[in-house]
């Protein structure tokens, strides 16, 4: 009896581990589908062959505001948006209702969808740690860069390197991103508990 609880014990760890296994630059993106604040569906595999631009977002973080008022978010996704790329804005705040979503999306003249996460399983099958955390993943479906938006987080440089720009700008390219990982920074994000 102990060894087959052992046993059940060690293949629900192990199972457990696959399923939030930590996402690796150059492997594939963990898959998800998610409505965004309309109730239309979006799935990653839906948007195999372009770059995927993956922003976790939080409109109550003083950092999320400050990029939406300084426009990085919504400058840098029109100056892509043109070239096979999707962004999409995920929010994996357990309190954010489409309604919620909808007001900042209209204040902010923001373009893109945003993906409803209030169970935070993609934020947690990602490993987002802060709003915002940007992820970049290549047309073959495969994480390529995960961090920051820039180099910046005091809002104190005005030669900020805007990771997110270079890592899609290198894979239309047809090149590899010259910085794959970068520490995030922000607020935590606000997950279920």
């Amino acid at each position: 009896m102990l060894a087959r609880s052992v046993f059940t014990s060690v293949v629900a760890l192990s199972l457990s581990s696959a399923v939030f296994a930590a996402p690796k630059i150059g492997a594939p993106a963990p898959a998800f589908s998610l409505k965004d604040e309309a109730g239309k569906e979006h799935s990653l595999a839906a948007y195999k062959g372009k770059v995927v631009v993956l922003e976790w977002t939080n409109q109550g973080c003083p950092w999320v505001v400050g990029h939406y008022e300084r426009k990085t978010m919504t400058d840098l996704a029109a100056k892509l948006g043109g070239k096979d790329v999707v962004w999409l804005a995920v929010n994996s705040t357990s309190s954010n209702k489409p309604e919620d979503t909808n007001s900042w999306k209209s204040k902010n003249a923001i373009s893109f969808p945003t993906l409803m996460d209030p169970e935070g399983t993609v934020g947690k099958a990602y490993e987002a740690q802060t709003t915002p955390h940007m992820y970049v993943v290549d047309k073959d479906g495969k994480l390529a860069y995960a961090g920051a938006i820039d180099d910046d987080p005091g809002n104190e440089n005005p030669k900020r390197i805007n990771y997110v720009d270079a890592a899609v700008s290198a894979l239309l390219a047809g090149k590899a991103p010259e910085k794959t990982e970068t520490k995030p920074y922000g607020c935590s994000v606000k997950y279920k508990k």
